[in-house]
């Protein structure tokens, strides 16, 4: 597989991880370094652990995946969309917003951002081509866009904060959305 094939495959494998990190940096307040190593290093690793995981476990345990993968994409990235939007118009709440590089949710946002990169790598096992190469460079591409994306999702931040947070949380939702439909209506 050539470069330019694995750089495509890089860059649309990381579009919905870049969306999120626009959100993440948009509603943290400051945004440290801390903040934008946990999220690129965790994006990248699990863009970088599924397209290996896809293809280790082939074709017998596809059938299972596929089955359900784009719902298990849809309710993590629905439920962490909805919760950034209700608590954007939750007045109650002081403005501390919970931080989306920790805990589950880093969890969730990293697993839900990466399931695509399964069925890349089944589709790599299939067509007999070797994980490691785009792996690295999928992981390296996701990293390097999601620290980019939060970067840029803080300087609109600073301008429209709550918009942002609602909008960050919709577009999550529409992504959610975007994976089912693809997954449901469009086979």
């Amino acid at each position: 597989m050539d470069w330019m094939t694995i750089l495509g495959i890089a860059l649309a494998l990381s579009m919905d991880a870049f969306a999120v990190a626009l959100a993440a940096g948009g509603v943290l307040n400051p945004l440290t370094h801390g903040h934008l190593f946990r999220l690129g290093f965790h994006f990248g690793l699990f863009q970088s652990l599924m397209p290996i995981a896809g293809w280790l476990v082939g074709m017998t345990v596809y059938k299972w995946i596929s089955a359900c993968d784009h719902w298990v994409a849809f309710v993590l990235l629905a439920a962490v969309g909805g919760r950034m939007i209700l608590e954007a118009f939750d007045e109650k709440k002081d403005r501390a917003v919970s931080d989306p590089t920790r805990g589950l949710t880093l969890v969730m946002l990293s697993v839900a951002t990466s399931i695509d990169a399964l069925a890349v790598g089944l589709s790599l096992a299939m067509l007999r081509v070797s994980v490691w190469q785009p792996a690295v460079i999928i992981g390296v591409v996701t990293g390097v866009l999601t620290v980019f994306g939060m970067r840029l999702g803080r300087r609109l931040g600073k301008n429209w904060g709550k918009s942002v947070e609602i909008c960050g949380g919709f577009v999550l939702c529409l992504i959610g959305g975007k994976i089912l439909l693809e997954h449901t209506l469009l086979k």
